[in-house]
């Protein structure tokens, strides 16, 4: 009984630990490509400030085309 007993106990700590290993390594191979996804999101977007720069200096530019058309319409009166 003893002698069938080793054999399976061996067997089943085996297959543990080959599971165990495998979901660990997926695990670390999801954490990475996690880290990949982040690492591209703070590469790819703007700041606050500079996206705050960027509206003010749009915004700029609207004026000064709306006060252009203001002025042609309020020429031709």
């Amino acid at each position: 009984m003893l002698e069938a007993t080793i054999p399976i106990a061996i067997a089943s700590v085996t297959g543990l630990a080959a599971l165990t290993n495998r979901l660990h390594g997926r695990i670390n191979e999801l954490d990475k490509r996690v880290d990949d996804i982040e690492l591209r999101v703070a590469e790819q977007y703007v700041s606050k400030a500079d996206l705050s720069e960027m509206m003010g200096r749009v915004e700029q530019h609207m004026v000064r085309i709306e006060n252009k058309l203001d002025k042609l319409t309020f020429d031709r009166r």
